[in-house]
């Protein structure tokens, strides 16, 4: 099915990854050149420009009007089940305190992966043109709905728990699947030692889980909720990456429909940011990674976790999401291989942002 030619296509669309990341993480572990909080504001760098300019560039250059959209519609389910799923094994499996942190990583690691610098030269490779195209859809779709979505979580649990977002600092996760506070430290980087105990769980806030009790104050509840709402659409508003999407998916639409081109001034523009994208975000990752005692930070636990939601339960809500629209054959192999490729690395750049189990998806 894949000729050792094409295995080479998808390592060579790989390695460079890995080169950033190695540099990132050489230049903490070995070299030290910089501090924790300048590790938090690369990652920052990343979150605010690299990440969003990517998005932008790719999304306007994708044309909106050739989906497929039983895969799209397929994808869609696969993410709903794996969103109910990871909810409900959160609430019953967890604390109640960390139930909405585990269905947000959750989440992450079962539905979101590496569509682009891996999906589209594995698939194209395997399958051909037709494959790359829905690949690229794919990822069209997440760019658009479903990191959005992610976003959303985030800004939620945060004006929840009342925990300010950690991208100056360390994030770490526990045995237990706590996360630590940042390492403010103005010293050089030195590796976290995992045997250090996380803090208390924040108090559960009343506007999170209503008991019986409180449903019978909903009016109260309400004036209570519409700050934090107010709050979180404000900063969704205001998050680059959300409007970024928005915006690259508004020009395709306009660009594709009546066969308009950018001045090559702004493409330029875009160009010089956007290659920034996958590059910065390795690097941010290999910062991470240097900071902590043990490559596989988070425990072999959770690490293997993450895989089990990654390889087995992304591409089992696939499954069951490609069947109820009828997907066969070649499309059907092809839905299930693209649930089941790497991690995404803007899922580790957003977790490592808002100080959420970024070492749980470092691992992944």
């Amino acid at each position: 099915m894949i000729a050792w030619g094409d295995i080479y296509k998808v390592v060579a669309a790989m390695s460079p990854l890995y080169f950033a990341l190695g540099l990132g993480y050489g230049s903490v572990r070995w070299w030290r050149f910089f501090t924790a909080e300048q590790c938090g504001a690369i990652n920052t760098l990343v979150v605010n420009f690299s990440m969003p300019f990517f998005t932008f560039d790719f999304l306007a250059r994708a044309n909106p009007y050739t989906m497929n959209y039983r895969v799209l519609a397929a994808d869609a389910v696969s993410k709903a089940l794996a969103i109910a799923a990871v909810s409900a094994w959160a609430g019953c499996c967890r604390a109640k305190a960390g139930a909405q942190s585990w269905a947000i990583t959750g989440f992450s690691l079962a539905g979101f992966n590496n569509t682009l610098v891996v999906g589209v030269p594995l698939l194209y490779a395997m399958y051909g043109k037709w494959a790359q195209d829905l690949i690229v859809q794919i990822a069209v779709v997440q760019s658009l709905v479903w990191f959005p979505l992610l976003l959303l979580g985030f800004e939620l649990r945060k004006a929840w728990v009342g925990i300010p977002a950690q991208g100056g600092g360390v994030s770490r996760c526990s045995s237990s699947g706590g996360s630590d506070d940042d390492d403010d430290s103005a010293g050089r980087v030195e590796p976290v030692s995992s045997s250090s105990s996380p803090p208390p769980s924040p108090a559960p806030k009343k506007d999170v889980e209503m008991n019986a009790e409180e449903e019978a104050t909903a009016a109260a509840g309400t004036i209570r909720l519409w700050p934090m709402v107010r709050t979180v659409g404000l900063k969704l508003a205001g998050n680059p990456n959300v409007y970024a999407s928005v915006l690259g998916v508004v020009w395709a639409c306009i660009a594709y429909r009546w066969d308009l081109s950018m001045p090559g001034i702004v493409t330029g523009s875009l160009d010089v940011m956007s290659k920034t994208g996958t590059g910065m975000s390795m690097f941010s990752m290999g910062l991470f990674m240097a900071q902590q005692e043990k490559m596989i930070s988070c425990g072999a636990g959770l690490a293997a976790l993450g895989m089990a939601l990654r390889f087995v339960a992304g591409p089992l809500a696939t499954l069951v999401g490609a069947a109820a629209f009828g997907l066969r054959g070649d499309v059907l192999r092809f839905a299930i291989i693209q649930a089941a490729l790497p991690q995404s690395i803007a899922s580790f750049v957003f977790a490592k942002e808002y100080g959420l189990h970024a070492d749980v998806l470092s691992t992944a």
